[in-house]
């Protein structure tokens, strides 16, 4: 009787918040007429931002696994080694999720803390912030080319620096609060030594023609940018349809015509009533440019599909492309990721501790590519 009741309440809570969601909107805009701009809206937003984000994941996706074959990543990997322990308190072979993670997307640095043997390396409290780590970078590289496809050149660089910041922040107070609530942790090894069966050993090489395991690579990885493509769609088309008809306005007329890329103007008036901070931590020029950080807490891919209309409307400049990258790197989606990743390492009690630290290290981030952008420009 008790679990009917909650069924109950929670379904009356639902429908109600998605009539006074649907209601408020419609009363402004029109039943049609808002029924008309979403449908537009999602429709555009696959046809012009989801293709063409998976064409760009189709090819970062063919070179990642190139860079994995022909050991580019391994290299990638001994060179950045010394940066771990000194920046993120991580042992050297850290680097290497950063280098994965950073060509994929989050879900690649679980699948590496399952290896045994990449998992010898890191004490508990490490092993458990590889979660903070590795989402910081996540589709950094499908990030900075689509910046750099809208015309921004350095400041996507800027972005990047901002987030390996915000990946420090994150990742060091990741780890003090594992160490205060489990102080075992410190010290007890994540992965047993007599467990370790090697299974890290790259087995790439097997293939001797140069020519077949190019093409297997390629072929691969675009195959792999493909899946990353298609799992976009629904946060592109839903969280960005949702996020638009609450950040754009009418028509040049103040008209509402049931067009795309309509709305209410809510976010704006949201973003207006404390102008003042967002302008002193990361430069924002204009109350728009807030549905960006938003939106890519949920899906970074998302977020993307905002920026073309974003330059279209002349609400973008410099500063705002090299905040995007940085909190967009940095924060990637982990609002719907970090849950699923703790689950699957079996530390789902720290994932409020993970989504804390990781809030901070996305701010971290933004004001950081903030400040260099004005020092630098």
């Amino acid at each position: 009787m008790k679990n009917t009741h909650s069924k109950m309440m929670s379904a009356l809570i639902c429908l109600g918040a998605v009539l006074v969601i649907f209601f408020s909107i419609g009363a402004k805009m029109g039943a049609a007429n808002m029924l008309n701009t979403i449908m537009h809206t999602a429709h555009d937003l696959l046809l012009n931002t989801v293709f063409y984000l998976m064409g760009i994941c189709v090819i970062t996706g063919a070179l990642g696994k190139l860079f994995v074959e022909f050991g580019v990543v391994d290299l990638l990997e001994r060179l950045l080694r010394p940066l771990m322990k000194p920046l993120f308190h991580l042992p050297g072979v850290a680097a290497l999720g950063a280098v994965m993670t950073f060509l994929s997307d989050n879900p690649a640095i679980i699948s590496l803390a399952h290896d045994k043997h990449f998992g010898s390396f890191f004490k508990k409290y490490q092993y458990i912030s590889l979660t903070n780590f590795g989402t910081a970078f996540g589709m950094g590289l499908i990030v900075m080319i689509f910046m750099a496809s809208q015309g921004f050149g350095l400041e996507p660089l800027v972005g990047l620096v901002g987030a390996i910041f915000g990946c420090i922040v994150s990742t060091r107070l990741m780890q003090h609060f594992i160490v205060k609530a489990y102080p075992d942790y410190k010290t007890e090894a994540a992965i047993e030594a007599d467990a370790v069966d090697g299974s890290l050993e790259e087995k790439s090489g097997r293939q001797k023609s140069v020519f077949l395991r190019t093409l297997n690579a390629l072929l691969d990885g675009g195959r792999g940018g493909v899946e990353i493509g298609v799992a976009i769609i629904p946060g592109v088309l839903i969280i960005s349809t949702l996020v638009m008809v609450l950040t754009f306005g009418p028509d040049a007329h103040g008209q509402f015509t049931g067009a795309a890329y309509q709305g209410v103007e809510f976010l704006p008036w949201l973003a207006n009533k404390v102008d003042w901070l967002f302008n002193w931590l990361f430069g924002f020029t204009d109350p728009h440019q807030i549905a960006f950080p938003i939106t890519a807490l949920g899906a970074v891919g998302a977020a993307l599909g905002l920026v073309p209309n974003f330059v279209r409307q002349g609400w973008i400049d410099g500063n705002a492309v090299a905040v995007f990258t940085a909190i967009g790197m940095c924060w990637s989606g982990f609002l719907s990721t970090h849950t699923a990743m703790l689950d699957s390492l079996g530390y789902r009690e720290l994932t409020s501790k993970a989504i804390i630290s990781h809030t901070f290290g996305g701010l971290a981030a933004a004001i950081v590519a903030h400040l260099l952008y004005v020092l630098l420009f």
